[in-house]
């Protein structure tokens, strides 16, 4: 029965090993989850899904797999052999336990005739001294009384069906093959990180404040440091305009989780390809503009440096001089992104078109030439990979 999940799961392109599934073989025999599909949703959970972005792959493998089959009452109606119900109730009986069971006429007895109320019963029931359910005195269900029974689906006060968490898919987000929301882009650029404690002191230091005053005979003496910062340095270059419209949106998420993450970050916007200038404000873009001599000069080659866009144009628009489709541009794009490259140590392009629309030639192609072939899709595992690239 596992094998078969365990290749669902797979099929699902959840990264899980065979070494994995044996970790959950292992884990089910020392009894971490029995009969209860939201402990086993949990475990196998966490024995063969390595990374949260997989969560979503998963949950929707294990509804495909066990969607029917709820609780311990929809096991119990699968063809399990009486002699392993038998060893495993005796397993967990004291002699007490036997005593009493012997009054009702034997474990074998009440097997039967628990089975026989399984097959009778075609609804829920709360309350009463017969059927298996809840709250009443019966010899099956839970939160009831009869010393001389089994109890069913209560766990630690628990009330009710298990939930089919499963089924609520609160992953979803995380998918490593989905564009990004604000969300896991933080999540994905967090690989990028290099703290350092900068500013005034007005964080409480809970270790070093102990230390001392624990040598200042136990008068308090408050230690404060910094505020600790990503002090990763980044420059953001955003294409704007024609082809990158339909963009806008993951353009802006993008900016949004960058900002709340780094704290050195500064953007600048370019159309089509990079050349003598770009801006800051789309508004007045033909009369404030800035150098990229001057980007060249003010900042240092640790910046990380990310440009944004489809790398969608004519290719004279990077290769000749006049290129630009808005102005006269004396040097061509790709002379210009050389420099670039050239001055700080990392660069890449994350490019919001799916990989399989790239090709190998045209504009897209000079493009991943220029940055050494270090163009990722903007989607989680691009960016994350992004940022591996950028941390190196």
């Amino acid at each position: 029965m596992l094998i078969d999940f365990f290749l669902e799961v797979r099929r699902a392109k959840v990264p899980a090993s065979l070494r994995e599934f044996l970790d959950l073989l292992e884990a089910l025999q020392n009894r971490l989850a029995f009969a209860n599909m939201e402990e086993f949703y949990y475990l196998s959970r966490l024995c063969l899904v390595k990374d949260e972005r997989h969560f979503d792959k998963f949950d929707r493998a294990f509804k495909a797999y066990f969607e029917g089959i709820e609780n311990l009452e929809d096991l119990m109606e699968m063809l399990i052999p009486d002699e392993w119900l038998r060893a495993e109730f005796e397993k967990h009986l004291s002699e007490e336990d036997k005593a009493k069971i012997d009054s009702l006429g034997g474990l074998e007895e009440l097997i039967e005739t628990f089975k026989k109320r399984m097959e009778e019963q075609q609804e829920r029931h709360a309350g009463g001294n017969k059927w298996i359910g809840t709250g009443g005195t019966s010899p099956f269900g839970a939160d009831g009384y009869n010393p001389e029974g089994f109890r069913i689906g209560q766990k630690n006060g628990r009330q009710g069906r298990a939930v089919k968490v499963w089924e609520k898919r609160q992953f979803k987000d995380l998918d490593d093959s989905v564009t990004l929301g604000i969300r896991n882009i933080k999540v994905a650029m967090r690989r990028l990180r290099k703290f350092a404690r900068q500013g005034a002191a007005d964080q409480l230091d809970m270790d070093d404040t102990i230390r001392s005053t624990a040598r200042n005979a136990g008068y308090l003496d408050l230690k404060m440091v910094p505020e600790r910062h990503n002090a990763v340095k980044v420059l953001i270059f955003f294409d704007v305009g024609g082809s990158m419209d339909p963009h806008v949106r993951v353009c802006e998420e993008l900016f949004s989780a960058a900002r709340m993450e780094f704290k050195h970050m500064e953007y600048f916007y370019f159309h089509n390809f990079v050349y003598e200038s770009v801006w800051k404000n789309n508004i007045r873009r033909m009369n404030e503009t800035t150098s990229t001599w001057d980007i060249l000069n003010k900042y240092t080659p640790d910046y990380k440096v990310i440009f944004v866009g489809d790398a969608t144009m004519a290719p004279y628009e990077i290769s000749h001089p006049g290129g630009s489709i808005e102005h006269w541009n004396e040097e061509a794009g790709a002379t210009w992104f050389q420099r670039i490259t050239d001055h700080f140590r990392k660069v890449v392009w994350l490019n919001p078109l799916p990989e399989n629309y790239w090709g190998t030639g045209g504009s897209l192609g000079m493009t991943r030439q220029l940055v050494n072939d270090h163009m990722y899709p903007l989607t989680i595992d691009g960016l994350e990979s992004a940022m591996k690239q950028l941390s190196k």
